[in-house]
């Protein structure tokens, strides 16, 4: 059992105001791992008064200390890798490899990318008399989901610390064991009392209190679309900045003239990779339908070869995070099923031999128009559409017939095809025939539509937590008093 009934708020473990608290579930068991407290208005009032005061100093200090202060956070984030991927197993029921190979070293790259962004980035530019500034924009609240928890976290700490930025942190409460550990982290890689404060809670509860507080002075969340509106709703009355990565429905285009066999495996593949709970991963394949009975049997063979089960079991998938995600991946199956989409494989119910644990069946539909239910919503669990199109022309209708625009992924016969098509597809970030889960740390990530708003990654996440100030008159000229 792991508690995280404490927060770290102005350099301290402090009690929370209230005695409220929820229990924990293993995903992968349904036993209970630990209990985590949730907060209310008091402790955020705490939190942010914390990092109000603390702000003054800390957005003051140099390029050099902050730079040391991120290679203290890396050196202590290496030694606490072992505690970190314990966390994530815990708290995701994912699969060893998973926390082992991606869960865990990708935040330790955005740590390594910050420390090097920062070296060269340019806060000052002068423009005649004038001098532009990017300053930084003061204290934010960061809100977090729990699927790729401590990544996601790091994408808004690390780049807001780099600038000068004071942070409170409301990281998933579904996924308090690694955020817990990074507290940890931080506090003995001596981060200044009051820089980074973290709080756990409800987002109805928490996050409204957060994005509504009036010394917020920006808020950054990654989540559902739903939960992206509310805090922009609550935001609005403070006129803050409001930065949002939210959901995805990303299609997978592969033209006639790919290699099928590596488009459809490796989509295969990818989809189902963290169970289905990433916002990117291409949810919809869309292929040439004089090619569909290949693409489908290719699909079927790939997806019987990924096994199922327990963290330590080698498996490729493991279960999701509760059991109401459970339920609304079976609901959303059904739905497939009863909107007329074939299934090809998986469905229903749990894999055979895992009766305990929150289980999918890794599911593949076919023959799926691109109006039903499965093709429209975001699931968040192991399910596959894949949908036929008649000619490019179509493939692109289709492509940007959603109303997110996350991600997206190309596959053609040449490079110059898979540009082309890409060029078409209104999205974030565009894959062009390379591996699925090819990433560059240093390119924007972020997306359009209801996808939200904003990028984070290498330079272009440190200016989610900047502010342009012009000061006229900076250079006087020749006859200046």
């Amino acid at each position: 059992m792991r508690d995280c009934l404490k927060f770290y708020i102005d350099g301290r473990w402090v009690e929370p105001s209230g005695t409220g608290s929820f229990e924990l579930l293993d995903p992968a068991t349904e036993l209970p791992s630990g209990r985590v407290a949730l907060g209310d208005a008091v402790d955020v009032d705490r939190a942010v008064a914390a990092a109000r005061t603390a702000f003054d100093s800390y957005s003051r200090t140099s390029r050099e200390a902050r730079i040391a202060l991120l290679q203290r956070i890396a050196e202590v984030f290496e030694a606490r890798k072992p505690d970190m991927i314990a966390a994530v197993i815990r708290e995701l029921g994912c699969p060893a490899w998973l926390a082992e190979q991606a869960q865990v070293p990708l935040p330790a790259t955005h740590i390594a990318v910050a420390i090097d962004v920062l070296k060269d980035y340019r806060f000052d530019t002068e423009r005649g008399s004038t001098l532009i500034r990017r300053q930084p924009i003061g204290v934010c609240a960061l809100i977090t989901p729990w699927n790729w928890p401590v990544s996601l976290v790091m994408t808004k700490v690390i780049p807001a610390l780099a600038v000068g930025c004071t942070v409170v942190l409301k990281p998933s409460e579904y996924a308090p064991y690694s955020a817990q550990v990074l507290a940890e982290i931080l506090d003995e890689a001596e981060v200044p009392a009051g820089v980074f404060n973290m709080l756990f809670g409800e987002g109805a509860v928490v996050g409204a209190a957060l994005s509504g507080h009036p010394d917020v002075d920006a808020v950054s969340i990654t989540g559902s679309t739903r939960a992206g509106i509310e805090v922009a709703r609550n935001a609005a009355s403070t006129v803050k900045r409001v930065h949002q990565e939210l959901g995805g429905k990303s299609p997978n285009v592969i033209l006639d003239g790919a290699d099928l066999q590596k488009a459809v495996s490796s989509g295969v593949r990818y989809m189902f990779i963290n169970a289905g709970q990433t916002c990117s991963v291409p949810s919809r394949m869309i292929v040439p339908r004089s090619r569909l009975a290949e693409v489908v049997e290719i699909a079927r063979s790939t997806a019987e070869t990924l096994q199922v089960g327990p963290p330590d079991s080698g498996a490729f998938v493991g279960p999701v995070i509760n059991a109401s995600q459970w339920s609304r991946v079976q609901g959303l199956i059904e739905k497939g099923i009863e909107e007329g989409a074939t299934l090809v494989v998986g469905g229903p119910g749990k894999p055979e031999g895992l009766a305990q644990g929150y289980y999918v069946r890794p599911t593949i539909f076919s023959d799926v128009g691109n109006d039903m239910t499965i093709a429209r919503e975001e699931i968040f669990g192991p399910v596959l559409a894949i949908i036929p199109f008649d000619n490019e022309d179509d493939a692109v209708r289709i492509a940007n017939d959603t109303p997110y625009g996350l991600a997206a992924y190309v596959h053609a016969g040449t490079i110059e095809q898979a540009r082309e098509v890409g060029a078409r597809i209104r999205a974030g970030q565009v894959n062009l025939n390379g591996d699925l889960d090819l990433l560059d740390p240093y390119s924007p990530f972020g997306g359009c539509k209801m996808s939200g708003n904003g990028r984070e990654w290498g330079a272009f996440g440190f200016e989610a937590f900047l502010e342009e100030v012009s000061y006229v008159g900076y250079t006087p000229g020749p006859t200046s008093g």
